[in-house]
């Protein structure tokens, strides 16, 4: 069995876990997992993440507003998560960021907010949780222009912006796409992160890896991306896993 398996983003406030959340949360540590940091979408999972983490010694959690649910945000969001933020289980700011995939807020909208979120960050000095779809080229901007610590998680860019995501400072993160049949751009974009950059993600309930894809997804299940990155290192499953680890409790500032 491995261990040291750090998920560094999952949603296990969402509605898919509602059946046994509890008998999942409970059987992650006798699988190897030793941390998870819940990302949040918005106020509402915010709150749903930080009261995982007071019940799970083994979780953190982030909070912020999805790109998605940008246009819902209430006008005092960024007091409420200041707010928020000062609870112990919160170690980052996310996750934030844009899509522009679907059509959910517009992109003025999605700018304002995730420019407003990263400041936030730098004035708590804590790490940010980036969602990035369709969106590279604003990203990239606002990441050059105001330099934050974190990870662009669930990474789809090319290899080219993963090797500048990296020169900036920043970790990027790889989920069970990595291991699809069309997985070659991902393979690409991981193999120009370097080993103390990298982290391991669910993005669960989603982006369930080989030969799972299609279900539900959870922490268990990160093995198999794992050995999808370690093939594309040469490095053996577990020290993949180990320094994925460390690099995520170096992210988030966690003992």
């Amino acid at each position: 069995m491995y261990v040291n398996i750090f998920d560094s983003h999952a949603h296990y406030d969402d509605g898919r876990f509602d059946p046994d959340r509890d008998q999942v949360i409970a059987s992650l540590p006798l699988e190897g997992i030793v941390g998870v940091v819940n990302a949040a979408s918005d106020l509402d999972s915010s709150w749903a993440g930080i009261r995982l983490a007071r019940r799970w010694p083994f979780f953190h959690c982030g909070v912020g507003v999805h790109p998605q649910q940008s246009a819902e945000a209430p006008a005092d969001y960024l007091d409420q998560l200041r707010r928020l933020a000062r609870d112990p289980a919160v170690c980052a700011i996310g996750e934030i960021g844009l899509d522009y995939y679907y059509d959910y807020s517009p992109k003025e909208i999605q700018l304002r907010l995730f420019e407003e979120q990263l400041h936030l960050a730098r004035e708590l000095n804590l790490p940010v949780i980036i969602h990035d779809r369709d969106a590279h080229g604003d990203t990239l901007d606002l990441l050059r222009r105001l330099r934050p610590a974190g990870v662009v998680h669930c990474f789809s860019g090319s290899a080219q912006m993963a090797r500048e995501v990296v020169e900036l400072g920043m970790y990027v993160g790889f989920t069970g796409v990595v291991t699809f049949k069309n997985a070659r751009r991902a393979l690409e974009a991981a193999a120009q992160v370097p080993l103390d950059r990298l982290l391991i993600e669910t993005d669960c309930p989603y982006m369930a890896p080989e030969p799972h894809r299609g279900r539900r997804c959870d922490s268990r299940l990160l093995p198999y991306t794992a050995q999808a990155l370690a093939q594309v290192k040469g490095i053996p499953v577990q020290e993949l896993l180990n320094r994925t680890c460390e690099n995520a409790r170096r992210l988030f500032a966690l003992d």
